[in-house]
């Protein structure tokens, strides 16, 4: 089992939608370096949500990838924002994942604590300008983070 990050502005896409909706494609990823890790992913990997563009960025969930190796449908859709005209259904250029959700955090771990905590190595979410929408997670950095949600992380 691998450790993810998926970060996305609650405006466009929450964990509580996810929660409500149970399960998601995380279609729409238009870099190649983040469309190589959904392609790295696998059914069973669990992955953090994380809420960016808010007035606490940070890890608020956790998910877990429940169908892997999808072709995005919305590089196909010249109605979508992510239509890719260069994609065709022979030749996608674009795969995504079905994620699921397991748990919401009691609070969220703040960008400001992952960045005490983590190295930019370790963490690639707390280097600066890194914009990647989907990154791996270590997994010593991935058992830090659970442990902190497991015990509400205030009381840690």
């Amino acid at each position: 089992m691998q450790y993810w990050l998926l970060k996305s502005e609650p405006a466009t896409y929450s964990l509580t939608d996810l929660e409500g909706d149970r399960r998601a494609l995380w279609d729409g990823v238009r870099n190649y370096q983040a469309r190589n890790f959904l392609r790295q992913m696998q059914p069973g990997d669990l992955a953090f949500f994380y809420h960016s563009n808010v007035a606490i960025p940070g890890i608020v969930g956790l998910t877990r990838v429940c169908q892997a190796d999808i072709v995005d449908p919305t590089q196909l859709d010249p109605d979508s924002p992510y239509y890719d005209p260069k994609s065709t259904p022979e030749k996608p250029r674009w795969q995504t994942v079905e994620i699921e959700f397991v748990s919401a955090f009691p609070q969220t771990i703040s960008l400001s604590t992952l960045k005490q905590s983590f190295s930019p190595e370790d963490l690639w979410v707390v280097k600066r300008g890194n914009r990647l929408s989907v990154i791996p997670v270590p997994e010593t950095v991935a058992r830090q983070i659970l442990q902190w949600a497991s015990c509400g992380f205030a009381s840690c």
